[in-house]
C-alpha cells in the first residue's frame, strides 16, 4: 500500500528518525548527558556571549539532501559533523532555533554555557546532548586534553558554514 506524503506523515517520519538516532547514540554509551539542575533552568538565564571561535575544527563528514528523500523536506540537510576542540578552544554562541541537533561526546570533557541554564553544564566522553529550538549556547574546552564531538543536525540555513 502506498501512503500519501502529508505534513503529518513527514512529521512522523522525522520523529521516527529522531528516535532511531537517539537510540543509536544511547547504545553507544551507558552514560547520560550532563544536564542543567532543575532549580537552575529557565529562559534566557544565561546571556549571549561574544567569545569568538578558537581552537576548533568543524568538518562535515556526510550530508543528505532531504528534498531528494521520501520526506521531501525542501531546503533541509541531515548532516553529520566532527568537531575537534583543542584545550582552551571555543565553539562560539549560536542558536538552534531552526537547527535541532544531537551531540555525542567521543572523547574529553567540555563545558556548555546555555541560555536555558544559570550554571555551566559539564559533558563527558560518552554523553549525548540534545539541542532543540529553545537552545542558544556556546561550548568551551576548559581542560588540558582535546575534545572530539560528533554532531548530527538538520540544517536549514544555506549560509551556515558549519558553526
Amino acid at each position: 500500500m502506498i501512503y500519501p506524503t502529508t505534513g503529518r506523515a513527514i512529521r512522523h517520519s522525522l520523529f521516527a528518525a529522531g528516535i532511531v538516532a537517539g537510540t543509536v547514540f544511547t547504545m553507544l554509551s551507558p552514560a547520560s548527558a550532563g544536564e542543567c539542575p532543575a532549580d537552575k533552568r529557565g529562559i534566557d538565564v544565561m546571556k549571549m556571549d561574544t567569545t569568538p571561535a578558537k581552537g576548533v575544527s568543524d568538518n562535515v563528514l556526510a550530508a543528505v539532501n532531504l528534498a531528494d528523500e521520501p520526506a521531501k523536506l525542501q531546503d533541509r540537510q541531515l548532516r553529520l559533523r566532527k568537531l575537534v576542540i583543542q584545550p582552551g578552544g571555543v565553539v562560539p554562541w549560536h542558536s538552534h532555533g531552526d537547527r535541532p541537533a544531537i551531540i555525542y561526546i567521543i572523547e574529553g570533557e567540555i563545558v556548555e554555557y546555555a541560555s536555558t541554564c544559570a550554571v555551566p553544564i559539564l559533558h563527558k566522553a560518552g554523553d549525548v546532548a540534545r539541542e532543540i529550538h529553545t537552545t542558544s549556547h556556546w561550548w568551551k574546552n576548559n581542560g588540558d586534553k582535546t575534545v572530539v564531538l560528533l554532531s548530527a543536525d538538520l540544517l536549514h540555513d544555506k549560509s551556515d558554514k558549519n558553526m
